[in-house]
């Protein structure tokens, strides 16, 4: 129920419509008897300075930025936490005392979603990251802080090679099979940011090796819908460890909702109700 001391938390998008963070923050709320609301925002990249002076206005409680909005809206803000600086991106707007904050939760998000699947970071191990777009930039940095050498793989070498060069990855190379084949044979980790095979195109799959999947190698790709792509099915039929973009998705939301409340968040309650909405509604497809 909306009462005149109600709190409100949004999500700013363009589109936004079809997000489900709405859904995903107002079942963790209830769960915790918060008086909080979360509502999607239509934010047209023309207005973007305007729904900053906006949140100031009304005081809202906090604010999560998806896509066209995150490598702009740092300029617009008090202070970026370390993280947010590094990346030049913002998913998470938040007050610290009069200060209105950024940080981008989706780097330690995946962390969280990796040890949530108990695979165990060990400095020095191999990853192999497909893509080079914002979703392998905080990937690729949240791997690089925790001390894994890390192969970016793009299609476009110099956008591999500039996301590299920018945040200490060990490596760029092409997006073929034949280059992917030696890098992974060695990595314990193979993560796909890259939209190839998410919904409705669940026939598609990046170019990798099936004899370079091996036991050993896991494998995270962060497209949820359909929960099971056609890398992970290969990947699995090899013997790999996979997990899907739900976890993630579930970790950056907690991280932001324990910025908003100093609570610790409900992830159960909001790993279920992603999954609920997956396959019913035209919610987002990736977890970044």
């Amino acid at each position: 129920m909306i009462r005149g001391t109600t709190r409100v938390c949004g999500v700013w998008g363009w589109p936004v419509k079809h997000s489900a963070s709405p859904a995903m923050h107002n079942a963790a709320f209830a769960e915790l008897g918060l008086d909080i609301a979360y509502v999607p925002f239509s934010v047209a990249p023309e207005q973007l300075q305007a729904a900053v002076a906006g949140v100031r206005a009304l005081d809202l409680l906090g604010i999560n930025v998806t896509v066209p909005h995150k490598e702009r809206v740092p300029e617009f803000l008090d202070k970026l936490t370390d993280r947010a600086a590094r990346l030049g991106a913002v998913n998470t707007l938040f007050w610290e005392g009069d200060a209105l904050c950024g940080d981008s939760t989706d780097g330690p998000g995946f962390l969280a979603a990796l040890n949530q699947a108990e695979f165990t970071i060990t400095p020095g191990m191999q990853a192999v990251v497909l893509g080079a777009g914002g979703s392998a930039r905080a990937v690729v940095d949240a791997l690089v802080q925790s001390g894994i050498r890390v192969i970016v793989a793009n299609r476009t070498i110099a956008r591999a090679q500039e996301l590299a060069d920018r945040f200490g990855a060990s490596e760029a190379i092409a997006l073929t099979e034949d280059a992917l084949r030696p890098a992974l044979k060695a990595a314990a980790l193979l993560v796909n940011t890259t939209s190839i095979g998410m919904y409705p195109h669940e026939s598609e799959c990046p170019p990798v090796p099936t004899d370079a999947l091996h036991p050993k190698l896991f494998v995270s790709d962060l497209i949820y819908n359909p929960a099971q792509t056609r890398l992970l099915a290969l990947a699995q039929a090899q013997g790999c460890h996979t997990q899907n973009g739900i976890e993630m998705l579930v970790q950056q939301g907690a991280l932001a909702f324990t910025r908003w409340t100093g609570a610790a968040a409900p992830t159960e309650i909001m790993r279920q109700t992603v999954k609920q909405l997956r396959g019913k509604t035209d919610t987002i497809q990736k977890a970044l």
